[in-house]
């Protein structure tokens, strides 16, 4: 009977490793392309931008002259690029108005530094595009510096 006995045991199949590693890599690939799939479906989508401002009329204003500290003036020439929602060129007074708000009392040497001067031109515009804002309706869009003179 001995030999009956080892004839009874099934005998090892060829290539059993291999076929393993097949199907362990076959369901890795699976997890891993339908996590992935997955993500992508049901990620949050990006919110949509607001649409640029589409650009309209242009409004010169006159050169200020804006007092700074220790004796020292800004002569200040901007001009402003209205929106076509704005119903007519606009009046430039609260610009100008928050224009010497914005640079009276600086440091001479605050302003000429280009750094320093993009900083506080990108603040004058938000305050500006603020109070020019009516019914949320941008009328302003950008200012353009024509003249910047410190002495």
């Amino acid at each position: 009977m001995a030999k009956d006995e080892k004839s009874a045991e099934p005998a090892p199949a060829k290539g059993g490793k291999k076929k393993l590693i097949m199907i362990a890599a076959i369901a890795l690939v699976v997890l891993v392309g339908g996590g992935v799939g997955g993500y992508l479906m049901l990620k949050p989508k990006k919110a949509e931008a607001e649409p640029a401002p589409t650009p309209g009329v242009v409004s010169v204003l006159d050169a200020i002259t804006i007092n700074l500290a220790d004796g020292h003036y800004l002569k200040l020439k901007m001009t402003l690029q209205a929106t076509t929602e704005a119903a007519e060129a606009p009046d430039g007074s609260e610009a100008l108005d928050i224009a010497i708000d914005e640079y009276s009392g600086r440091k001479m040497d605050q302003l000429m530094s280009n750094a320093e001067r993009e900083r506080t031109k990108k603040e004058l515009i938000a305050k500006v595009v603020k109070a020019y804002t009516k019914d949320g309706k941008k009328e302003i869009m950008d200012i353009y510096f024509t003249t910047f003179v410190i002495q």
